[in-house]
């Protein structure tokens, strides 16, 4: 287990241990632009996995992305799915974690945030706001980890990747997690054949 790794699952071993230490993610506008489009407009494209998935179901209250972010960080780690009680905790701080990381990569994030910075950051340390995009990437910065969003395909039953982050941490198993169009998400187990 690298460095990386063991920094990515700390949340779900030591809710103290997690130091906070993050490489600096520069960029230019011109880089910014195209990533702009590489995540809030890029088209969905099928998953070849098309029935090879669980759906693990989290609450909906206001946590759900980071709640799911945190579960498949512990399935990551091999670790077992935290009990509810643990997962709030773990969530409320991940969801901390990412307000400091949007506070910290300001230049590079205010750009694609709906609204005055300091109103959304105000807004999203509120434990029962949703989190959204800029949460997701700041997730995967927190955790060093790469996340994929899901979307269902109703009616092929198949699922389809609609965005990756964290793709500077590497792209083998990522936290998956599955949005909802109605705003939810849960976490998407993939099955490995």
């Amino acid at each position: 287990m690298n460095m990386t790794t063991i920094v990515a699952y700390s949340l779900c071993r030591n809710r103290s241990s997690a130091n906070g230490k993050i490489l600096r993610f520069n960029f230019d506008i011109r880089q910014s632009i195209e990533f702009k489009s590489l995540i809030f407009m890029s088209k969905p494209r099928k998953s070849s996995i098309a029935g090879d998935f669980r759906v693990i179901s989290i609450t909906g209250d206001g946590r759900c992305l980071f709640r799911s972010v945190v579960h498949g960080a512990c399935l990551r780690a091999g670790r077992p799915v935290p009990k509810e009680n643990v997962t709030q905790g773990l969530a409320d701080d991940l969801r901390t974690k990412v307000v400091k990381e949007l506070i910290k990569r300001r230049t590079e994030s205010e750009w694609f945030l709906e609204g005055d910075f300091e109103t959304y950051v105000s807004h999203m340390q509120r434990s029962y706001v949703w989190g959204g995009e800029p949460e997701l990437l700041m997730s995967s910065h927190v955790l060093k980890v790469p996340i994929t969003v899901y979307m269902k395909d109703r009616k092929t039953n198949s699922i389809k990747v609609i965005a990756e982050y964290g793709q500077e941490y590497g792209n083998q198993n990522p936290v998956t997690v599955l949005y909802h169009d109605y705003g939810h998400y849960d976490l998407l187990q993939l099955r490995v054949s």
